[in-house]
């Protein structure tokens, strides 16, 4: 069986983000990067599936970008995938979903992966698109938000995550995409024999310009941070006047007391 996991490098989370210049994107100088949280749980399961099935998996671990997200790359390898692919895109934070989707096809296609896992989405842009897009035009199913994975034979079984608490079981044969949701897993941290070992596993290179590049279907018009609020206003004193006040501010700042 061939997997493949499809990663991304994203920015820390606790930094403190400023647009770019040109209204685009983030300003990445001095920003520290780590690999996708949803992604993390890709790679967990498509480890695990390994370690199920046995020595006749192959796990290879995909991720778009500049020179810097080889680091998420070997982090995969020492989590255990065997083999890396970067596709080199120093302007892969301009591209949007249908042309990064299209990348990624461009290189699994004919490469006869039976399983692809990605996260469920990225936390930088946020988009859960890539995941099905690719499905899409390798032609496979796709199931998206799992959060329970069993695979018997070319048979899998999955508990997706719904909305309002929901779940819903679903069964499908592969060739799959599988986009994995907070919870699925809990994924390992790579030791020191493991994070050695990876420095001796192959890292293919592929410049994007080497691939099908598919025309942008969206553009980022404007990024900008969100419009300051007023301050809250705080009533102290006694209860009976607190609540006087209230309805009286109630009244005359908002709706909610109005009669249409």
């Amino acid at each position: 069986m061939k997997i493949l996991v499809c990663i991304k490098q994203v920015p820390d989370m606790e930094s403190r983000f400023k647009v770019n210049r040109d209204g685009t994107w983030i300003e990445e100088q001095d920003l520290a990067f780590r690999m996708n949280e949803y992604d993390e749980f890709a790679v967990e399961q498509a480890v695990q599936t390994k370690e199920q099935l046995g020595t006749d998996v192959d796990v290879t671990v995909l991720s778009l970008g500049p020179g810097r997200v080889t680091e998420a790359l070997k982090k995969a390898l020492a989590m255990g995938c065997d083999r890396a692919v970067h596709i080199q895109d120093e302007a892969s934070a301009q591209k949007e979903p249908w042309q990064i989707a299209g990348l990624i096809a461009a290189y699994a296609r004919g490469q006869a992966y039976d399983l692809v896992f990605t996260g469920l989405q990225s936390q930088d842009r946020g988009s859960a698109q890539v995941g099905v897009l690719l499905a899409e035009l390798l032609g496979m199913v796709c199931v998206t938000t799992v959060i329970d994975f069993a695979l018997k034979g070319t048979s899998v079984s999955v508990s997706r995550e719904l909305e309002g608490g929901l779940k819903a079981a679903v069964q499908f044969d592969l060739p799959a995409v599988v986009t994995c949701q907070l919870g699925l897993n809990t994924p390992r941290y790579p030791t020191l024999p493991n994070i050695m070992k990876a420095r001796q596993k192959e890292l293919l290179v592929v410049p994007a310009a080497d691939l099908l590049l598919e025309q942008a279907l969206t553009a980022t018009e404007k990024m900008y941070p969100p419009a300051r609020k007023e301050g809250g206003l705080v009533l102290e004193g006694e209860i009976d006047d607190l609540a006087d006040r209230l309805l009286a501010v109630l009244k005359e700042k908002t709706t909610v007391l109005r009669q249409g």
